[in-house]
């Protein structure tokens, strides 16, 4: 057993290890300009993508997923410490929200993930593909607003991110502009045929390099990349000064009641964006696996417990992250590892050299992450699909682009709900026309909801018509619609209507006037034809 998972991560390790450094360059700004948005230390983000990166990869089930922490739970972070009165006492939130999510994964309900409608999963995915494309625009062309890392189309700060591009595009920095420009070619060519020869080599990878070797190359002419425009660590001397930085839990805040309730939030919260991220992921596996979704919650109720008593953010499985994985051609769990303990080296050993990667070469990599998961064919492909599909998919979108990304996915449910009803409310009844002779069928549940649709349907028959009214397939007919049944069995000798039962649960042949004996229904081809109802 031991030797089939070593051979296994062995035949990708050519892959992850790259990989995992595209996903740690990826992932460190990100994991620092949460922290800064939530109103938490700096490093808290960095300590919440470490416990991703090295226990929540190994605790998963899931090859390609990335935890760390999820710009979606930033407001109820800003909100909870500002509430709780410290980050002190709300880490202790943090503690008890991996407790909970333990015992849900343990419940089973990481079932959950089962009911998440595909075109939901497609319209988030699309929608934080035009996300990244908004935000990392701005870095793209060197210009210094605060837009990386957050999930949410909306800024929380006057000015819409629209405003925030178009003062991007009248301060373009020449030297990022460039870096950018330049590392979106390279990573568009590096998937072409003529570079497949150096296929192991993750376009982002080298997208980076050519970043950091203009920064350098660069010093002192007009094309400089500005300090403001790389990345910035802090200055540690070692893990030791890391350590000593990290704040821990205040567990005498357990008699406050507002704790829990906190915790029971960021439970929920960062249960559901996981089970979200866990679903698409697995869409965008080119190996098709499928990760277990209670094992996903066991796995970031650890993660939780562990970055609450470590001083880090609550965090989830993240999605621009592991979008970032998959698309820089990381194929097991090796990738997440890599890009954990890059993290935790980084800060204490490797901050002053990483400290030159220019913004630009990480926006561009998150540009085409972005363009991957919102093509304009996959818009063509959900339209063709018809209104079921395509409208949860496309109010999803606008619901995630107008609001934030839980909202969002919650109204593209309801939506996707929506149409799920009205399918079954229409399949529950159907009236076929052959000549004079009909035929009313009744499937699954008939409630009292298709009352009127059975009186519509009972309406079209003509007089002097036979009707055949089949219950085989229904496995429940409510009070409602029997009495509506009597009703036209009452009724229907005077129209010269007869009328045949065939397993109509609840409703006797006896119910009905004598009448002769109906004509059985026969399809004749060419002939038989479904009468529309109305929706």
């Amino acid at each position: 057993m031991i030797r089939r998972q070593f051979s296994y991560y062995w035949r990708y390790l050519g892959r992850d290890i790259p990989a995992g450094i595209v996903v740690f360059l990826v992932a460190l700004p990100l994991c620092l300009g949460i922290a800064l948005a939530s109103g938490a230390p700096l490093l808290s983000g960095v300590v919440a993508g470490v416990v991703g990166g090295l226990i929540v990869t190994w605790a998963s089930g899931s090859q390609l997923s990335v935890s760390g922490p999820a710009a979606g739970l930033t407001v109820i972070v800003a909100q909870g410490i500002d509430h709780l009165g410290g980050f002190p006492a709300f880490l202790v939130a943090v503690v008890l929200a991996g407790l909970l999510q333990l015992a849900l994964g343990f419940l089973r309900a990481g079932m959950i993930g089962a009911y998440f409608p595909s075109s939901v999963i497609k319209g988030m995915l699309s929608a934080i593909g035009l996300i990244l494309i908004m935000k990392q625009l701005p870095h793209a062309v060197g210009y210094g607003a605060d837009l990386s890392g957050e999930e949410t189309y909306i800024p929380q700060t006057p000015g819409g991110t629209l405003d925030e591009i178009f003062l991007a595009f009248d301060a373009i920095s020449p030297g990022a502009a460039l870096v950018s420009l330049g590392a979106l070619v390279i990573m568009v060519l590096w998937e072409t045929r003529w570079f497949k020869p150096l296929a192991w080599i993750p376009g982002p990878l080298v997208a980076v390099a050519f970043g950091v070797a203009f920064n350098l190359l660069s010093q002192g002419t007009a094309f400089a990349i500005a300090e403001v425009h790389r990345v910035a660590l802090p200055d540690l001397q070692g893990l030791g000064d890391f350590a000593g930085h990290l704040v821990f839990p205040d567990f005498a805040q357990l008699a406050n009641p507002a704790v829990y309730t906190m915790a029971a939030t960021i439970a929920v919260i960062a249960s559901l964006e996981t089970l979200l991220s866990l679903e698409a992921v697995d869409k965008l596996d080119p190996l098709r696996r499928i990760a277990p979704t209670n094992r996903e919650l066991k796995a970031q109720g650890l993660g939780n417990l562990a970055s609450g008593l470590l001083g880090g953010l609550p965090m989830t499985a993240v999605i621009v992250r592991s979008s970032a994985n998959v698309n820089a051609g990381g194929r097991t769990k090796l990738s997440c590892f890599v890009h954990g303990l890059l993290l935790l080296f980084s800060v204490g050993f490797l901050s002053r050299y990483l400290n030159y990667v220019p913004l630009a070469a990480l926006a561009a990599i998150l540009l085409l992450t972005g363009y991957k998961l919102a093509k304009p064919g996959l818009v063509v492909e959900m339209y063709r699909k018809g209104t079921d599909q395509f409208v949860p998919y496309a109010v999803t979108v606008a619901a995630i682009l107008t609001t934030d990304l839980l909202k969002g996915i919650m109204v593209g449910i309801a939506c996707g709900l929506f149409y799920v009803i009205r399918a079954n409310f229409q399949a529950a009844v159907s009236l076929t026309r052959n000549g004079d002779h009909y035929l009313l069928r009744l499937r699954k549940d008939v409630s009292f909801l298709n009352k009127a649709l059975v009186r519509e349907a009972l309406g079209r028959v003509e007089a002097g018509g036979d009707v055949l009214i089949d219950g085989t397939h229904a496995d429940f007919i409510d009070h409602d619609v029997l009495e509506t049944l009597r009703d036209f069995l009452k009724a229907a000798p005077d129209d010269g209507i007869t009328v045949e039962l065939r397993n109509v649960r609840g409703l006797r042949v006896g119910d009905a006037p004598e009448s002769k004996p109906v004509v059985p229904f026969r399809r004749r081809a060419g002939h038989a034809a479904a009468l529309p109802l109305p929706h």
